[in-house]
């Protein structure tokens, strides 16, 4: 009696693709410096922090939030993700910043210093009650021992989209001198990102001219699962895309890897191998992913 074919697996939504946009260069740019918002626009950073928080000084707040205002209004910034640091709620410029940008209706809000999700859904209430911010998302960043250690439920709360690791601060709070030092918070922060479907990107790498560090550093990030790195300075765009792009060869093992599962289902079987390696829907996933994370890197660069 002839065996009974195999029923095909249904197709699993693989939660990678959710993050094919890329984030790999998540470059810093001073709300307050004119000529470095307008050349934002032809760099070739993934996306763009624009900053009204440190990098600007205590007597500049009000012209780096008017100035910032009034050049994302005119726009120019082509498809790269566009995202607001404003000042925290509990200092004097926070919520002029957050009132500001509302009348814009910003990509996403960026908030310093989150230390529970509650920080979070006080500003996402106000975003629901504004017309002009229906779609706006909020990220945090995660740079205190409370906000790390409150990741789980930070990630989950309402409109959080985004992780930013805020590694110079952590470092002076925990009073540590190595990277090393801080693993289990940048672990624990990837863990919840992961959980809840959002993206994580590293926190910066100081010494601008130090492209082999950085090419270090960022190594360790994209190994770690980060989606990429936040940057202080334009000269650090390229190793960042470089170093949280797919390789070729990592491009061709996936296709590889998808046309011989494909081919192991068309005979009934559920295990492909390629290059002496089992290759199971798992591995599809995150073939698939690799696939869609390249293809948004070339419209990216493209555009």
């Amino acid at each position: 009696m002839p065996s009974k074919p195999r029923a095909r697996p249904k197709p699993r939504r693989c939660p990678l693709t959710l993050r094919a946009r890329p984030y790999r260069s998540v470059l810093y740019i001073p709300g307050s410096r004119d000529r470095a918002l307008e050349k934002a626009k032809e760099l070739p950073a993934d996306a763009i922090i624009f900053d009204l928080e440190d990098a600007v000084a205590v007597e500049e707040k009000g012209n780096a939030r008017a100035l910032l205002a009034e050049r994302l209004a005119e726009g120019g910034y082509g498809n790269r993700a566009q995202i607001v640091r404003i000042n925290g709620m509990d200092t004097p410029w926070g919520e002029d910043d957050l009132a500001a940008m509302m009348e814009i209706g910003p990509e996403a809000v960026l908030l310093p210093k989150v230390a529970s999700a509650a920080d979070v859904a006080a500003v996402a209430a106000r975003l629901d009650a504004h017309p002009k911010t229906a779609g706006t998302q909020i990220w945090a960043m995660m740079e205190s021992p409370v906000g790390i250690l409150n990741a789980a439920e930070i990630a989950r709360a309402p409109r959080m989209a985004g992780f930013v690791m805020g590694t110079n601060d952590l470092a002076k709070d925990l009073g540590c001198r190595t990277r090393g030092a801080m693993h289990t918070a940048l672990q624990h922060c990837l863990l919840a990102a992961r959980a809840a479907g959002i993206v994580c990107v590293d926190g910066v790498y100081n010494a601008f001219r130090d492209e082999e560090g950085l090419a270090r550093e960022c190594a360790e990030g994209r190994d770690f699962g980060f989606d990429g790195k936040t940057l202080i300075h334009p000269a650090q765009i390229a190793i960042a895309n470089a170093a949280f792009a797919p390789s070729e060869a990592e491009i061709e093992l996936a296709r590889r890897q998808i046309a011989a599962y494909e081919e192991a289902l068309a005979r009934g079987e559920g295990v492909a191998v390629v290059d002496g390696q089992i290759v199971e829907n798992l591995h599809v996933d995150t073939a698939r992913a690799t696939l869609a994370k390249a293809g948004a890197i070339a419209g990216q660069e493209a555009a």
